[in-house]
Formats: C-alpha cells, structure tokens, sequence
C-alpha cells in the first residue's frame, strides 16, 4: 500500500504479454523449412529434378511433339510428389521430434501455429510451381530453338491457374495427413498409401462395379481433381463432385486433426 495512501489498493503486476504476430509465426516456419539439413535438400530437389526434366524432355522428345504441355507434365510431376511431404513434415516435426513443448511455449496459441505451417507450405508451394513453370517455358524455348521449330504454347493462362490449384490441393492432402497423423513417417506413407494405392482400388472398383462406377466422381478425391490437370473446363458439375469428395477426404480428415492437435498433451 501507498505510504501516503494506506487505503490505496496494492498495484498489480502486469503479467500478460501480446501474441507472437502471425506474420512472425509464418517467417519462422518459412525458416524452420529450410535450417535443417534434409528439410533444404527436399526443397532443393524439387526445383532441381525440374530442371532436370526440362533437359530431358529437350533431348527425348520428338520435335513434333515437343510443346509446353509436355514440359509442364515433366516438371509437375516431381512437384506434384515432393510437394505434399515437405508441407506433412512441416507439421510433425513438432511431434516426431519432439519439440512441440518449445513451440508451443513460446507460441501457445496452437491453431495460429498450425494456421502459419500452412500459410508457409503454401508459399513454398506457389514459389516453387512458379519456379517450374519459368524453367518450362525457357526450356520450351531453348527446345524450339536447338531444333529448329517454333514453341508450341499449348497451355493458356486458365490452364495454368489449374495446375496451379491442384498442385496446392495435393500439398493440402500432405499438410492434413500430418495434422491428422502427426508423425513423419506415418504421414509419408499414409500420403503414398492416399495417393497411390487408394486410387487404384477405387478405379478397380470402379471398373468391377458398375453401381460405383457412377459414384467414384463423387467419392473419389483424385478422380476429381483429374480436370484441374488435364486441362479441362470445371463446370458446375465438376466442381460439385470435388467439393464433395473434398469433404470426405479432406475437410472431415482435417477437422478431426485439428481437433486433436488443440487438446493433444505436448510432451
């Protein structure tokens, strides 16, 4: 109490601190990324098989058939794989090596650190696509030029906003099976088990029972997702049957993830 006061009441110790600011969280996990050794390499292989695949398709492909949908189909596939796993890793190194008490400390806000893992994949994501894309088109160019040919632009600006989307959509299915599973090697090979090996039993289905056969659009995550790379206008239909096989896939997987990385216990 004040001495000149006794009837003041005691003053209080200001304990409460302001967050960490989101766009701090994402610069730190943008960081996280690329510190450790093999997250830098993984990055790195990425852009460096697509360049890699730009030479090859100059060298292999015949002249008639060398456009800039065939680099764009040589350099989004490698994209298409690494992709997903950078971003499931981003999310589980908290939890396979176990530094989420420290995260979590200093950030105890969980959903905004979860919600900065995603915003940062998808930055790598988006610069990356974009970095493949340029490597395309000079290689599209350089390829027209050594064979003496004119390049073929056979992929128009809705196109490559496609590929653009799916390309971020399968990084999503790699960021939601590591929110779900929260273990690196649990979420690779449930992201290769989701991409490869269900696929295949659906279209197996698909072809046995004539009853599916109708259904897969609707259930079938991939199967939906095949317009946004083949090209094809997305009409109402299309986009009806990809929001709701999202839903089973994604949205549902993903929530319950969530909901179990805000209570889980960090250790």
């Amino acid at each position: 109490m004040s001495a000149a006061n006794p009837t003041a009441p005691p003053q209080t110790i200001q304990t409460q601190r302001p967050g960490v600011p989101f766009g701090r969280l994402v610069a730190v996990e943008l960081r996280k990324m690329f510190d450790t050794r093999s997250g830098f390499w993984l990055v790195a292989s990425s852009l460096i098989i697509s360049v890699i695949a730009a030479v090859i398709v100059i060298l292999v492909v015949p002249d008639e058939s060398l456009s800039y949908e065939i680099f764009g189909a040589a350099f989004g596939t490698p994209l298409a794989l690494l992709l997903p796993i950078i971003a499931a890793l981003a999310v589980t190194s908290e939890w396979s090596q176990r530094s989420g008490l420290v995260t979590f400390s200093l950030a105890p806000n969980r959903a905004a650190v979860i919600g900065a893992k995603a915003a940062a994949s998808i930055i790598v994501a988006v610069v990356a696509i974009v970095f493949a894309l340029v490597i395309g088109a000079l290689g599209n160019v350089v390829g027209a030029a050594i064979n003496g040919i004119d390049p073929v632009w056979d992929l128009d600006a809705t196109q490559l906003v496609y590929l653009l989307i799916g390309n971020i959509l399968g990084l999503l299915i790699g960021f939601m099976l590591g929110v779900l599973l929260r273990n690196s090697a649990a979420a690779v090979v449930g992201y290769l088990v989701y991409s490869f090996v269900l696929p295949g039993v659906l279209a197996i289905l698909a072809g046995l029972q004539e009853w599916f056969r109708d259904l897969q659009p609707w259930i079938d995550f991939g199967y939906a997702q095949q317009p946004l790379f083949d090209g094809s206008d997305l009409g109402g239909e299309q986009l009806a049957q990809l929001g709701t096989s999202g839903l089973i896939w994604f949205v549902i997987p993903m929530a319950l993830g969530l909901w179990a990385v805000l209570r889980a216990e960090v250790k």
